[in-house]
């Protein structure tokens, strides 16, 4: 009888292994958010979301990742990073990013911030030593204090809070796809495996929203 039951197992290990057809689980290598919350952008195409904090060692090594990911990612699919403040000493770089998107800025300096910390050692920690670094890299510094201070900056880290709490989100770096899924290096393997598996998700994503499609054009 044990012999029997042992042949079973080991004859249905591959189907659950296989999990939803490239090795990956619902469940398991992502998380489904239930209910699904909010996208960060103002939607078209699929939405992949990254939640990061320039203090995050993981962030800083998972950043060359990202940007590999970005360099070929679908034409479908629309990136937007969010700087999520997820306990209050995390604000002060989450108002530095949003300043900076504010100014246009973001993507220019947002590699060497996080090279500045994790690279060099400094501690921008300040809004006046985060106003140093940015004037330091071509941008206006009272126009960038101008930016941190004001209202529309802290709705921004506001809405950014509020979706990490609708995403169930806890830690960073994380990927969210669509509102509806969420990856994390846990849940992954690893952070390599993260992007593999946001790929994954992704075409998913592009068959259910084709299938919608269909049956809404029927």
């Amino acid at each position: 009888m044990r012999t029997l039951l042992l042949i079973g197992l080991l004859l249905a290990a591959p189907a659950f292994a296989g999990g939803d057809g490239e090795g990956y689980t619902e469940g398991f290598e992502y998380q489904p958010i239930e209910p699904p919350g909010p996208l960060a952008g103002d939607g078209g195409g699929i939405e992949v979301a990254e939640l990061f904090w320039y203090g995050c060692p993981h962030c800083y090594r998972f950043e060359p990742l990202l940007e590999a990911w970005l360099a070929r990612k679908p034409r479908d699919v629309r990136f937007v990073r969010v700087a999520v403040p997820l306990n209050p000493h995390w604000r002060v770089h989450a108002r530095a990013y949003y300043a900076a998107e504010t100014l246009g800025v973001a993507e220019r300096t947002h590699a060497a911030l996080f090279d500045a910390i994790h690279k060099e050692g400094r501690r921008l920690s300040t809004r006046e030593a985060l106003a140093d670094f940015y004037a330091a890299h071509g941008v206006d510094r009272e126009a960038f204090l101008r930016a941190f201070d004001s209202f529309a900056v802290e709705l921004k880290v506001r809405r950014a809070a509020a979706l990490a709490e609708a995403w169930g989100v806890h830690s960073v770096p994380t990927m969210v796809v669509n509102g509806r899924y969420r990856i994390t290096g846990t849940t992954a393997g690893g952070l390599k495996e993260m992007l593999k598996v946001v790929d994954h998700v992704v075409a998913r994503e592009r068959e259910r929203l084709a299938k919608a499609a269909r049956q809404a054009a029927r």
